[in-house]
């Protein structure tokens, strides 16, 4: 991407990231207008890099999105074997310790029948995607249609006018710095774009989105807390592949990260999907208001594939990818929204302000009691792209048209109907939890503790033997930054590590740290691996001192996943 007059550099709508939230709106604002100037910034090497989620989707509103915008979208190379893999065995199971397993999809169905809030999790009829190829679909369709994406291009922040409320533009992360932040050879000014309207698509805790949050005055009425995701594609040989079947989706609940009564309290489970050519997804999803200093995702995934209903399928497979990403859990509570000054949070409007429009993960539009988002996140997209073509002569109004289109849409009528259901098994825990939110929308409000509050000194023990071999995982993501550039992660006071981490929690980020960012050197913790980092942000949000700040590396670094 040259810009070579940044004055003359000038998008009617922006769009940042290129994850399916904001090719959606790009492409929904292309189908209403033609001949509108649009562009989408990416930070990855290439679009679908940074993209990694279960997926098991809900079909309707992307269908909807590209039978608008290219009727002969199915024609492309590709397309029906990435939304061909229709659900036809869906099963929820109930691990009890290492080996045993209930099978409770029944009680799910009828759950569903009945229209319990249970039955939701349900997934006869969607379809199993890699969420990786289906974003390289979009960008496909979205070029196609004359859409202009940038990739290898971090957003620093977003610009404001004098009043710090009004957005006129974003500037890009400078490229070229060495280690201490002086300028090389090759050094190149972070650019500044400016743009009318701008569609914030970052995903799971944008650091853009949360410093407009702050610049813009928006407000949450409950904390946003989040969820940690690790996943694994497994190739297996074609009679395990058969035995497993090519249309299954498997949910867990249970081991490894909770037993009632005895064993350990960690909200969450796990997942293991059919993705065709012998290939097994096989993850796991932990709340991180874990409250365990040495509990570590990625090794709780190892021991979920040892139990039998895993193993038997996965066991001698080879590992052929593998990553980890943060999920906005708090709900229709922490969604950010505009609070006039002065005004009581009865007031709250705008998801959004002016003409900036927050979306998909950026807004926290996932549904936990059906353990899903992208469709929230395709949909929220289509219709802010909607909203901005409507708005590109007064721009001012964008966030109001979107966030009244997300108020007359299924996607805020999901978010209202789960509102309650991750605070109050936060509040009350799984076993009276989960029951108890049937009717969790008869309760009073919740409020959560942030996920880094939530550290105690009590020590995970329901692991099995061995460690996790963390250079291993970092490979099989394909991670890699430019070695010379500033360290993108800090820690702002290394004596609390000392003082007080370290006595406490044992530095508990070298431990949870999918990539080994982290390391003890002499008496310091340190993020002494920067390169490694798969951009997860984990550290951020769980460092029990929020002592830790990750900021927008150049662009082109992180993961590069190509079957997430």
């Amino acid at each position: 991407m040259e810009i070579k007059e940044k004055d003359n550099t000038h998008i009617s709508i922006l769009v940042v990231g290129a994850g399916p939230a904001g090719l959606a709106a790009a492409i929904a604002a292309r189908s209403a207008n033609k001949d509108a100037d649009i562009a989408v910034l990416e930070k990855g090497e290439a679009v679908g890099n940074h993209n990694l989620s279960g997926a098991v989707l809900e079909t309707a509103s992307l269908k909807r999105l590209l039978d608008e915008a290219r009727p002969d979208w199915r024609t492309i190379k590709g397309a029906d074997s990435i939304l061909g893999r229709e659900v036809k065995d869906d099963e929820v199971q109930l691990l009890l310790g290492k080996e045993l397993a209930v099978n409770i999809s029944f009680l799910m169905k009828i759950c569903k029948k009945l229209g319990l809030s249970f039955g939701e999790i349900c997934n006869d009829g969607n379809s199993i995607v890699s969420i990786s190829k289906l974003t390289r679909l979009l960008g496909e369709i979205a070029l196609s249609l004359g859409i202009e994406i940038y990739t290898g291009f971090g957003v620093k922040e977003i610009l404001y006018d004098q009043d710090n409320r009004k957005a006129h533009g974003v500037k890009l992360v400078d490229q070229g710095l060495d280690k201490e932040g002086n300028p090389q050879p090759n050094y190149i000014e972070g650019e500044t774009i400016t743009a009318d309207i701008i569609i914030l698509a970052e995903g799971t805790d944008g650091l853009v989105t949360e410093d407009f949050v702050v610049k813009a005055g928006l407000n949450r009425k409950n904390d946003q807390v989040f969820s940690v995701g690790v996943k694994e594609i497994i190739r297996v040989s074609q009679q395990k592949y058969e035995s497993f079947g090519d249309n299954r989706v498997i949910h867990t609940m249970g081991f490894p990260l909770w037993l009632p009564i005895f064993g350990p309290a960690i909200f969450g489970g796990g997942f293991a999907y059919s993705c065709g050519e012998n290939e097994i997804a096989v993850g796991i999803i932990a709340g991180a208001d874990w409250k365990y200093y040495n509990f570590n995702p990625q090794k709780a995934l190892e021991d979920f594939k040892q139990h039998t209903v895993i193993r038997e399928y996965v066991d001698g497979g080879e590992i052929i990818e593998a990553g980890v990403k943060m999920i906005p859990e708090g709900g229709y509570y922490a969604v950010p929204r505009y609070l006039p000054s002065g005004s009581d949070e009865k007031t709250m409007k705008t998801v959004g302000y002016k003409n900036v429009m927050i979306i998909g993960d950026s807004a926290g539009f996932v549904n936990m009691k059906k353990i899903k988002g992208l469709h929230n996140a395709i949909e929220s997209g289509a219709l802010a792209g909607n909203a901005a073509i409507k708005c590109l002569e007064t721009p001012e109004k964008a966030a109001d048209e979107y966030t009244r289109k997300l108020e007359s849409n299924s996607v805020m009528d999901e978010m209202k109907s789960a509102r309650n259901f991750r605070a109050i098994v936060a509040r009350f825990g799984q076993a009276i939890g989960v029951p108890l939110s049937i009717a969790g929308n008869l309760l009073p409000r919740f409020t959560m503790e942030k996920d880094y509050k939530t550290m105690t000194s009590r020590k995970f023990t329901f692991y099995t033997p061995g460690e996790f071999d963390k250079p291993t995982f970092v490979a099989l993501a394909v991670t890699e930054h430019r070695e010379e550039q500033p360290s993108h992660l800090s820690i702002l006071d290394p004596s609390l590590c000392i003082n007080q981490c370290d006595s406490l929690f044992n530095r508990a980020c070298i431990t949870f740290c999918p990539a080994g960012v982290y390391e003890k050197i002499g008496i310091d913790t340190r993020p002494a691996n920067p390169s490694n980092c798969v951009h997860c942000k984990t550290c951020q949000r769980k460092c029990p001192f929020d002592n830790i700040r990750w900021t927008v590396p150049e662009g082109n670094g992180g993961p590069k996943y190509k079957l997430m």
